[in-house]
């Protein structure tokens, strides 16, 4: 991937803002590694079981009716895992201590994700032959990128039935 360099300054410059990570690496769906800047973990390891977790997550999402993947955080004892989409193919894993604060891990998290995604995906789109990305229609692009960046709505729990539904009288 000719994003590699791209993507590891942005990994650095997160560990830089958020003092207390302790590992970052940017992985594709699949889980392979596409760049990380980790210590003490196998990050080969780590981008595997965050495709199988994405994977489960998905599922979750879709099952619960909550719309599509955006994040999922792990807490432990000794710390947090988040993992974020980034773009259309990439997730982001970051590794932080316990005593992070999760507001600005998110918010840096999300911000890095989007930059991320932005990467990973001109490179995706430098690499294909020209033929087939004029061949490709909106409809192919846009199923390949709705499963982790889109927000659909919410179904009710349960349907509203007539006798509860607020009525309006003129006297």
């Amino acid at each position: 991937m000719d994003a590699e360099p791209e993507v590891l300054d942005e990994l650095r410059r997160l560990r830089t803002r958020i003092p207390q990570l302790t590992g970052a690496l940017a992985a594709s769906v699949d889980g392979l590694v596409l760049a990380q800047d980790t210590a003490g973990v196998e990050p080969e390891g780590v981008a595997a079981l965050t495709a199988a977790a994405l994977g489960v997550a998905l599922r979750l999402a879709e099952a619960t009716g909550q719309g599509d993947f955006r994040e999922l955080l792990v807490r432990g004892v000794h710390g947090y895992v988040a993992t974020y989409a980034a773009g259309r193919s990439a997730v982001l894993t970051l590794l932080a201590q316990d005593r992070v604060n999760v507001g600005r891990l998110h918010l840096e998290g999300r911000r890095a994700s989007t930059r991320i995604g932005e990467l990973i995906d001109e490179a995706v789109l430098r690499a294909e032959p020209p033929q087939s990305r004029t061949a490709r229609t909106p409809t192919t692009a846009t199923t390949r990128s709705a499963p982790l960046r889109t927000r659909t709505p919410r179904a009710p729990a349960s349907p509203r039935s007539a006798a509860n539904a607020r009525t309006t009288t003129e006297s």
